[in-house]
Parts: C-alpha cells; sequence; structure tokens
C-alpha cells in the first residue's frame, strides 16, 4: 500500500522545484542518484558534486532562504484545501502519459479531480484570436469527444481554448470532463477574464500546474505548459492557427512525442488556417468531424497504476531498453551510455524512474544492476 509522503519530504519537492538554476533536468539527475529530495539536502557537497556544478552543490547545501521557506509554508497551507493536492514523481497518481515525455514535470499541483490525470485524453488547441467559427468548431469538437468519455485538455487561453473547456464541461457530469494546463501558478488564473471558467473547471475538472504559487503570467513560461498539454494527450487537435503560433509548437511537441496530430481545415483566404493547412501538409490528419477522431484513436480506455505501484510502473519504451542493456550483471552509467547512445541526463532520468518502482538498484561504488523478478 502506498504510504502518503511526510510534511518533510513534502516540503523538500517543493523545495527542489524553486532551486535557482536547477530545472526538471538537473532535478531527475539528482534523483536519480540520491533518490527522494529530502536525501539530496542530506548529501555532502563533495557528493553533490559528482552530479552538478561545484556552485549547485554548495547551494543546496545551503539553508533556504526565507523567501524559499514562505513559498513552502504558503504551498502546504494551499494543500489543506479540499481538493488541492501535489503530484511528484514518485505519487502513484502521477498521470502515466507524462511519464512518457523526455522531461516530465518534477511536481504537479492539482486543483480538482486527480482522476483525470490518467484518463484518456484528447488536447484541443488554437488561436486566441479565434474566429466565431473557430470557437464553434472547438466547442462542437470537444463536446462531442467528452460524450464519448475522453478528456479534453487544453491552456485557459481566450479563444479556442476556453471554448473547448466549455463544450467539455457542456457534455454533462457523466462525461469525460475537462483539464486546464495553466501557465501561471495555480493560484493565478491568467487571462482573469476566465476566473469564473476556472472555478468551474476546479469543481468539475481540474487545474494543473507545475509552476510554483504566486508564478505570473510570462511569455516564456508558455512552452513548458504546452509540453504538458501535449504530454498528457493520445492526440492534439489544432483547430485554427496562424503559421507562428504556440499551437504549432504544441502540435509539434506532441509529434515528437508520437502522438497522433489532428487539424481543421478552413478558407484559403484566412490567416488562421494556414498553420492548419501547415499540419496537414506536413503529415496531420484533416479531420470534419469529433467522429473522425474517434474512429482514428477507438474507443477511450482508462489507463491507470497497478494498486501498490507507482506510476513510473508503465515503463517507457526506452525504459525497457535499459533493462535489456543492463543484462544481470552490474554496469555502470558509461557503458549503459555506449550501450544505448543516449544523452547522459535523459539516461539519469530513466535509471531514476527504474530505481522508484525498484526495477534497478544502484550500488555503492555508482553501478546499477536489475533487480529480480
Amino acid at each position: 500500500m502506498h504510504t502518503p509522503p511526510s510534511k518533510e519530504e513534502i516540503s523538500a519537492w517543493i523545495r527542489l522545484t524553486l532551486e535557482p538554476g536547477i530545472g526538471p533536468t538537473h532535478a531527475r539527475v539528482l534523483l536519480a542518484a540520491f533518490g527522494l529530495p529530502q536525501d539530496i539536502y542530506s548529501a555532502s557537497a563533495a557528493t553533490l558534486s559528482r552530479h552538478v556544478s561545484t556552485e549547485l552543490a554548495a547551494q543546496l547545501r545551503q539553508a533556504p532562504s526565507a523567501q524559499t521557506l514562505e513559498l513552502i509554508d504558503r504551498s502546504l497551507e494551499w494543500l489543506e484545501a479540499p481538493g488541492h493536492h501535489l503530484l511528484t514523481l514518485a505519487d502513484p497518481a502521477y498521470p502515466v502519459a507524462l511519464l512518457d515525455t523526455h522531461d516530465p514535470p518534477t511536481v504537479l499541483y492539482v486543483n480538482g479531480r486527480v482522476d483525470l490525470l490518467n484518463q484518456p485524453t484528447i488536447s484541443v488547441v488554437g488561436a486566441r484570436n479565434a474566429t466565431p467559427g473557430g470557437r464553434d468548431n472547438a466547442r462542437s469538437f470537444a463536446n462531442y469527444l467528452a460524450q464519448q468519455g475522453w478528456c479534453v485538455a487544453s491552456g485557459l487561453a481566450h479563444g479556442i481554448d476556453t471554448a473547448a473547456h466549455e463544450g467539455a464541461l457542456e457534455a454533462g457530469a457523466h462525461a469525460g470532463s475537462t483539464i486546464a494546463v495553466m501557465g501561471t501558478g495555480i493560484d493565478i488564473v491568467y487571462p482573469a477574464a476566465n476566473l469564473k471558467l476556472a472555478h468551474r473547471i476546479a469543481a468539475e475538472g481540474a487545474l494543473v500546474s507545475e509552476l510554483p504559487l504566486g508564478t505570473p503570467s510570462i511569455p516564456y513560461q508558455f512552452p513548458r505548459r504546452n509540453r504538458i498539454v501535449a504530454g498528457l494527450a493520445r492526440g492534439v487537435l489544432v483547430v485554427e492557427a496562424a503559421k507562428q503560433s504556440g499551437s504549432l509548437i504544441t502540435a509539434r511537441l506532441a509529434s515528437e512525442m508520437g502522438r497522433e496530430v489532428f487539424a481543421i481545415p478552413g478558407s484559403i483566404h484566412s490567416p488562421l488556417s494556414r498553420g492548419c493547412h501547415e499540419l496537414i501538409r506536413q503529415g496531420a490528419k484533416l479531420v470534419e468531424s469529433g467522429q473522425d477522431i474517434a474512429d482514428e484513436l477507438g474507443r477511450p480506455a482508462p489507463t491507470k497504476p497497478a494498486p501498490g505501484k507507482t506510476a513510473a510502473t508503465f515503463r517507457t519504451p526506452r525504459a525497457r531498453e535499459i533493462l535489456v542493456a543492463l543484462g544481470h550483471d552490474p554496469v555502470d552509467v558509461d557503458t549503459l551510455q555506449a550501450r544505448l547512445g543516449l544523452q547522459v541526463s535523459e539516461l539519469n532520468a530513466l535509471l531514476m524512474q527504474l530505481e522508484l518502482e525498484e526495477a534497478v538498484a544502484r550500488l555503492d561504488d555508482g553501478r546499477y544492476q536489475r533487480r529480480p523478478g
């Protein structure tokens, strides 16, 4: 049975995401080496410096700043409210789909239904300055897909995102519902005009953010949000998009992750059709109805972690390759890297995943070995 994390562990996870200069990639390298975040902070500077720069090692050995402690306290207080959750990479409820991406968020703040993050999901994205017809299409497609049991994910922005969330919610309580991935801290709704919609999503669906509480709307955060929108989904539908737009970034990320990409065609005279037409030329599937998507993806089937296991049990193909490459004798990281041709950061992240599910063990000399079973 999964034991809920202690307050100390939750605080350490939050602190790790607040460390300057340590993003998800560095965090996974450290987690792979030491285990849980509190183990990172109890390690010596010399040990830490084997995995990060001397400067970062020294930083991790320092006591957290007053500002960091204040934000940790605020986050712990936020988590006490009903419906508020913090999912970590070690949590059984962490979305399986995101574990199949190359840089899953270290933590996810969730306001609402955690179960939705492991439901079959289709993301619907498009222009903020959408046409009335584009908004109607987004609402209609999302409504149909939600009625078929798909959860509809989007980014809570003006235009297509808003219409998609509304369409999914209008499908009713027994439908697939909706996930809004935010480019701000989960306690800040952007745009403010969607405050009422965000409250409804929190009550009937789920608001999700990887960013610390209080993080404002900053343009460079939105590509990070887009990778989660793409990663959660089995397919991404682009409704309207200009040739240079965040929606096309989401579609590209989805394609790189092996997700299906769908696009609705439009008038050759509309600038908001050009992005969709470009995607179709690149291989996206042209769709004219929600049924086209349902036919392509089949009937939605939920993905749920097995009882007593973390979500990491659902291994990516790369993780399975590591198990094969390990064989049955201890192997050092350099040898594994040579056998697999992976970047060190990706290899360490995958080894951490396998360690968390107790499929491999890290020996005292730094080598890895498969566990029996």
